[in-house]
């Protein structure tokens, strides 16, 4: 006999096979979300498991980069995860959830194809919760100094003197 694992009533397998389809993350538990090859591992106070995941998928949908880990976008949402966020964060991926819906997928994370969920990104784009993800990802994102090697920026160069004189002109990654 399987145990269920929160409020929906989902079995702990129908929760593992659900989060292994979503792809880059799986859940683990409640309030708790984990990288199937244990790269990461999350826990959510404010926000449910599912929510925090597909937030994680919609901000790699936002700014994909193949190279970039999922724990940089985890770290870029983390911020998401707080009571003052939460209510607006989870109204917002219910409305993304309504949208995959109508596309004919259980969710957004149950959407497989990538240009399949960007097609549902760009359907609510003009929404404040789509350009509060969107802002918060730009500065959450980029200014991790962890992810600046993965594309080729050294950091400030003021302290140095300047980028004149240290690759101002060295940019082959473009």
């Amino acid at each position: 006999m399987e145990t269920t694992t929160g409020p929906k009533g989902l079995t702990r397998r129908q929760l593992l096979s659900r989060a292994t389809a979503a792809g880059a993350s799986f859940m683990v538990g409640a309030g708790f979300i984990a990288a199937p090859n244990g790269a990461w591992a999350i826990e959510t106070i404010h926000l449910t498991p599912e929510t925090f995941a597909t937030l994680t998928q919609m901000a790699r949908d936002i700014y994909p980069h193949d190279k970039v880990g999922d724990e940089f976008y985890v770290a870029a949402i983390k911020g998401y995860d707080s009571a003052d966020a939460a209510k607006g964060i989870e109204a917002g991926i219910s409305a993304l959830n309504a949208a995959a819906e109508g596309k004919g997928f259980d969710s957004y994370l149950a959407v497989g194809w990538e240009r399949d969920r960007v097609d549902i990104l760009r359907g609510m784009e003009d929404s404040a919760f789509f350009q509060q993800i969107r802002g918060g990802l730009v500065t959450g994102l980029y200014n991790q100094k962890a992810v600046w090697p993965i594309f080729g920026y050294e950091g400030s160069s003021f302290e140095f003197g300047g980028y004149i004189d240290r690759g101002f002109d060295d940019i082959n990654w473009l």
